[in-house]
């Protein structure tokens, strides 16, 4: 078992069980994700449209969005570690079980049950890692976590695409499989036995949701999220018909999206631990600085490499930007706060996914730029909205302990 080492003040924190945590979370986002890059062999081995192996990834997130909140409320009341390990080793069942599916509609079933184990997984592990540090540095603790999310989104498709056509459909599968299987038993082995927490009703959890400021946190973070997914879904395409690019270059351009996107993600960490709000209102200008390159960027190679840098680090960088910012209003229920985020989360990919598609429809393939433009107006004005509230909130105290004044004066 791996404990905290204290050197007077200062807690170094053994790298072992972050990297555990991380694993599951890539784990699980090459589980949600991962299935995007072998639609073709899913299509051939099965005999079923483009629109039904769609459903693969559609109803994995509409799972999530509908059901993850109360997911993560019912398991609240086990053992953290105990619950994280169990979801781990369903991740790696279903994907063992999704391999050998002997139909569409098998295949269908095996995917649903990963994804009511996904949002507590990942409030899990947001909790885990933030106890692992002091709490000045609970952010990093986070950032350097989700670098397994990061990478999941981003090279989850490469990775099954390639484990498919150099080896077999099978492959793909037996990867997560072993992935989680490994990060579940390294967090067994690694992930300190933390001080028993106090349980929280249920009543207490759900009262997090009569706070206003947090549902204008949900509303930004649903909006960004529907941005970011509104031209990432639709990047490979972008790659190839707007900047000219081949499929090879285009796959070079996508990794090199998630090293930037690793990147964005550390220093994400850093500068919301030093200052949340301004990081947080500064986060989607950076995002629409990188579609704005994009929008009006030439197909030459150094060019369009740095611009997926950019892309990369503010489109993975979103993720522990508006988690923090979101459960920071809800610290007595964080289990139950990050399920309500990736439940909604969640509903702004599948929202942004499709007004990508609308606008791309409606204006060709730079109409995906305008997509993401939109939400991430409306991100901002929740952003704005909520600055108002405070700052309007903070005159109000002020203004009562100033009339409190003169009456203890008196």
């Amino acid at each position: 078992m791996v404990n905290l080492v204290q050197t007077g003040s200062t807690s170094r924190i053994p790298i072992t069980p972050i990297f555990f945590i991380a694993l599951g979370l890539f784990g699980v986002y090459t589980i949600e994700f991962g299935v995007v890059g072998i639609l073709p062999a899913i299509m051939e081995r099965y005999d079923v449209s483009t629109f039904q192996a769609g459903m693969l990834v559609g109803t994995f997130a509409l799972v999530i969005a509908l059901v993850g909140p109360f997911m993560v409320l019912l398991l609240s009341k086990y053992n953290r570690k105990n619950v994280m390990i169990m979801s781990l080793l369903i991740f790696a069942v279903s994907s063992l079980c999704s391999a050998y599916a002997p139909n569409f509609y098998v295949l269908l079933a095996f995917r649903m049950i990963p994804a009511l184990f996904h949002p507590v997984y990942f409030s899990l592990a947001f909790v885990a890692a933030g106890s692992l540090y002091p709490k000045e540095k609970a952010t990093q603790a986070s950032a350097k976590a989700f670098v397994g999310t990061g990478m999941g989104m981003v090279l989850g498709i490469p990775i099954t695409a390639y484990l498919a056509n150099q080896f077999s459909f099978e492959a793909s599968f037996l990867f997560c499989t072993f992935v989680n299987a490994v990060a579940g038993g390294g967090i067994a082995i690694m992930l300190p036995n933390t001080a028993k927490a106090k349980k929280v009703s249920y009543k207490e959890q759900l009262g997090i949701l009569r706070k206003v400021p947090l549902w204008i946190n949900i509303g930004a973070a649903t909006f960004l999220f529907a941005a970011m997914f509104s031209v990432y879904s639709y990047s490979a395409e972008y790659l190839e018909q707007v900047l000219g690019m081949n499929r090879k270059t285009v796959s070079v351009m996508l990794v090199v999206f998630g090293i930037g996107g690793v990147a964005g993600n550390l220093l994400a960490g850093r500068l919301i631990g030093i200052n949340m709000v301004r990081t947080t209102v500064f986060h989607p200008i950076v995002l629409a600085v990188s579609f704005l390159l994009l929008y009006s960027g030439e197909a030459d190679f150094v060019p369009v490499l740095v611009i997926m840098v950019l892309w990369g680090a503010a489109h993975t960088s979103g993720l522990i930007v508006t988690q923090v910012w979101l459960t920071s209003e809800a610290p007595e229920a964080p289990e139950f706060a990050t399920g309500l985020y990736i439940s909604f989360i969640n509903l702004g990919v599948s929202i942004g996914s499709a007004a990508g598609g609308w606008f791309i429809a409606a204006s060709g393939m730079k109409g995906t730029i305008w997509s993401g433009f939109l939400f991430i107006v409306l991100a901002l004005a929740c952003v704005a909205i909520r600055i108002v509230h405070d700052n309007q909130k903070r005159r109000k105290g002020k203004a009562i302990r100033n009339e409190q004044k003169p009456n203890e004066a008196c």
